[in-house]
């Protein structure tokens, strides 16, 4: 029997969690959301765990609407993917293209937890909803706060959420100079 060429390492579903968050943007006052963990005093991004069941991009919302007690829509960018537009014909080659209005993951992260165990977190962007801004409680070991691009980069806690960051950053920056993204 062969082997792949391609190093490959493959975990049992009680070796692996799936998270998923989202950068949470007010385009509206050029601010994003950074939610502060009480217990350890550290800057975050909202995320957690996806439920059984559960689409990724339900999980992103929800875990962002119970951190920060703010609901959001997930906000289409353009951006590279290696994933194949959902009208795509025969066989496509696995190569990144850019893709307009994707409401995809921008990025995953993936984590080590000991030596068997791993965490993926898939990371959306999102926008306040203009329906649904009415704050409401969030969970209690969390509290949310807007700030400028600028200050949430100095704020985050982490160096890898800075990156992730970064990267929401830019992605809706590159929308906004080339008119893909109201400001709303």
């Amino acid at each position: 029997m062969a082997s792949s060429k391609h190093p490959t390492t493959q975990y049992a579903s009680d070796k692996f969690v799936e998270s998923c968050g989202a950068i949470l943007f007010d385009f509206a006052e050029r601010k994003v959301c950074l939610v502060k963990y009480i217990p350890t005093n550290e800057w975050l991004l909202p995320k957690g765990r996806r439920n059984c069941g559960e689409a990724r991009e339900t999980a992103a919302l929800r875990e962002v609407f119970e951190e920060t007690g703010y609901r959001c829509i997930l906000h289409p960018v353009t951006m590279s993917t290696r994933a194949p537009p959902k009208d795509e014909k025969g066989d496509v080659a696995d190569e990144a293209r850019i893709v307009p209005n994707l409401t995809e993951p921008f990025m995953c992260t993936t984590r080590l937890l000991g030596e068997f165990n791993i965490k993926f977190i898939w990371w959306y962007i999102a926008a306040l909803d203009k329906n649904g801004t009415t704050k409401s409680d969030g969970e209690a070991n969390f509290i949310p706060e807007f700030y400028s691009w600028e200050e949430a980069l100095k704020t985050i806690t982490f160096e890898d959420d800075r990156r992730i960051l970064e990267r929401a950053i830019e992605l809706v920056n590159v929308n906004l100079a080339v008119g893909d993204m109201p400001l709303e």
